[in-house]
């Protein structure tokens, strides 16, 4: 196995490396999956006005200053190595241009922006950031800056243009030194952070899945909908709500997501993921450097329960959520894994809520937008899935917006464009009096051919595709447990699969744990009966039943590699699991395995592919390497390389 050369900096143009912290390594991984695959936008991107008499000087100047005093600001990243390197202040030139608008009002500075972010910025070589100065007449009108999520997050991005604009009115910069991730490497606990991981997996296990799946949608959609929602009024009917409950308006507001949730779909008990910005500390409040991360907060509504009812729960929820606010995402993204697979569900939470709307390819207004809205504008692509519900509120100036992004197999164009506006709703009924008690039953029907398991929501007829699917299936029928059930035993699926004499239901078993990640609405079923080809007349599939599946199911058997691309496969797992080659060569890889079973986390990721790439094979991406897959399914993905050229000419006849 070749094992690739670490690239080193120039020792003169580093003044301190290190390791990333457990949360910058999520967006450092998150860096290496496919553009159009991602959530979270890379670039963020936010702008400021130029206060007079400010010229393109004082910006240059500011910008300077603010560089040399954030070390975030100069630090670049290795591209297979989750470490940091910091550099001197005048390492490279400023990244600033200038750009000539006619009028630098709200619709250009959207516009100007929504380009800026789409910029992509490189982080492995050049300055984790980008400005942009726009210019009318020849005067400086606005900043727009756009900064790299794996060393500034949304809250330091705020915080930076906010010391920006300070400086350009004339302020003095901030008396405070400035925290860079590197000074919070050593402030990690890990055995707080295994606390934490233990309180979320807990959480996640009995969260039940798919709870927005049914009730909403376009069938077997793959896009996304992004939309933007603005409303004065709603910016005040919030304060009421927060301060009659004594609250913060962030509290009510995830109140009112989860009133919603449960009116629409009847569940009283799902997860939010709540991203908080982990600037408590007074020493903290001027860094940029990445903080923020997600508790998960367990949200259980009683029925019939008044609205000042489900606030005080939410905020009891919150507030027990944030005490596990420190936890190492590419281990528990692994914990996760294994626990999916074994289980045979995938826990992905249905709501991510974030109190900071950072822009997501920023959703330039509609011509003639009312500034004082309401308003709601929606993009849509097609083939840019996503599974999870989220949904960001920021309060400025007086205006409340909320930012959704949302899969179309969750919620169609229409429902995505009417849930801001049913949330606005419910915080002006509330706010005029109405007490709005949660309904005990879903207020709109689950779509046909869905199924409630103890372990959440699922598709029978996307179970029957997938089975048949697999080579050797002819025919298939999934229904709930009934007579082929034993008595007493709980709610669970029913395969009864007709198959060539060769397909075992280990192989079934395998092939739907292969594909819980890749359709929405998948469970693996708890119990196949199986009707082998060849069966002798007159005895019933059911005559012998073949339990699978499960918590006290033994684990598929496992298997070695057998094919180059499986070698080759298994041996980038050697080389990059933990130890690094401690496995017992690569009949101790278990094809039938996830990478988690192997101890391959998200960090390992990118050398694995350029181990894989080394090897002559492509074909797989790092996102579909964080999931349940096997390692058999992710290796029959991969393809060859096409023939490379000799470096110096082409390739000889």
């Amino acid at each position: 196995m070749h094992h690739l050369p670490e690239p080193v900096p120039s020792p003169a143009t580093v003044t301190r490396s290190g390791p990333l912290t457990w949360v910058q390594e999520w967006h450092w991984f998150e860096h290496t999956i496919p553009a159009p695959r991602r959530v979270n936008p890379t670039p963020l991107a936010d702008h400021c006005h130029v206060p007079p008499p400010a010229t393109v000087a004082d910006i240059h100047l500011a910008l300077a200053s603010l560089t040399a005093r954030h070390e975030a600001l100069r630090t670049t990243v290795d591209p297979l190595r989750p470490v940091q390197h910091v550099r001197p202040a005048d390492w490279a030139p400023l990244p600033v241009d200038c750009l000539d608008v006619p009028a630098a009002d709200a619709g250009t500075l959207e516009a100007a922006t929504a380009a800026l972010a789409a910029l992509p910025i490189d982080p492995e070589r050049n300055p984790p950031w980008r400005a942009r100065i726009l210019l009318e007449g020849g005067e400086p009108r606005a900043v727009l800056m756009a900064a790299h999520h794996i060393v500034i997050d949304g809250w330091g991005l705020a915080v930076l243009i906010d010391q920006l604009h300070d400086q350009l009115r004339g302020g003095p910069a901030p008396a405070e030194a400035s925290t860079h991730p590197l000074d919070m490497v050593a402030a990690q606990h890990p055995e707080r952070a295994r606390a934490a991981e233990r309180e979320w997996l807990t959480r996640l296990a009995s969260n039940p899945t798919g709870v927005l799946a049914p009730f909403g949608g376009t069938d077997k959609g793959g896009g996304r909908h992004r939309l933007q929602h603005r409303s004065v009024g709603a910016y005040d009917d919030l304060d009421r709500v927060a301060r009659r409950h004594r609250v913060s308006p962030e509290v009510v507001m995830l109140a009112a997501l989860a009133h919603d949730v449960a009116t629409r779909t009847g569940e009283h008990r799902f997860l939010a993921s709540v991203v908080v910005s982990n600037r408590a500390r007074a020493a903290l409040r001027s860094s940029i450097g990445v903080r923020a991360l997600t508790v998960p907060v367990q949200i259980g509504l009683r029925p019939g329960a008044a609205f000042g009812e489900v606030v005080a729960s939410v905020a009891a929820a919150s507030a027990a959520a944030y005490r596990h606010g420190q936890w190492c995402p590419a281990e528990l993204v692994s914990a996760q894994a294994r626990m999916d697979r074994r289980r045979g569900v995938v826990t992905v939470p249905t709501i991510e809520y974030n109190c900071y709307s950072w822009p997501r390819d920023y959703l330039v207004p509609a011509c003639n937008t009312p500034p004082d809205g309401p308003a709601t504008w929606i993009s849509s692509a097609p083939d840019e899935p996503c599974d999870t519900l989220y949904v960001d509120l920021s309060r400025d100036a007086g205006v409340l917006t909320l930012d959704v992004t949302v899969g179309d197999h969750l919620l169609d164009t229409e429902q995505a464009m009417a849930l801001p506006v049913r949330l606005c709703g419910l915080l002006r009924a509330v706010a005029e009096g109405a007490e709005c008690p949660v309904p005990a039953h879903a207020l709109t029907p689950a779509a046909a051919g869905w199924w409630r398991a103890p372990q959440g929501w699922v598709c029978l007829t996307d179970v029957e595709d997938v089975l048949r699917g697999h080579p050797g299936v002819l025919d298939v029928t999934v229904t709930p447990s009934g007579d082929s059930a034993g008595e007493g035993d709980e709610p669970h699926l029913v395969v009864h699969a007709r198959v060539a004499p060769d397909v075992t239901s280990d192989d079934l078993h395998g092939h739907v744990l292969d594909h819980l990640g890749e359709v929405p609405g998948l469970v693996a079923p708890r119990r196949y009966v199986l009707s082998p080809a060849g069966l002798e007349s007159g005895r019933s599939a059911s005559d012998s039943p073949t339990a699978i599946g499960g918590t006290s199911t033994p684990r598929v058997p496992s298997r070695a590699p057998a094919t180059d691309a499986e070698r080759a496969l298994a041996a980038a797992v050697v080389a990059v699991g933990p130890g690094s080659g401690s496995f017992n060569g690569l009949a101790a890889v278990d094809m039938n395995g996830c990478l988690a079973d192997h101890g391959v986390t998200l960090v390992a990721v990118p050398r694995l592919l350029a181990l894989l790439d080394l090897s002559g094979f492509t074909g797989i991406a790092s996102d579909e390497l964080a999931g349940t897959a096997s390692l058999g399914h992710l290796a029959a993905a991969l393809e060859p390389l096409p023939p490379r050229a000799p470096r110096g000419g082409e390739t000889s006849p």
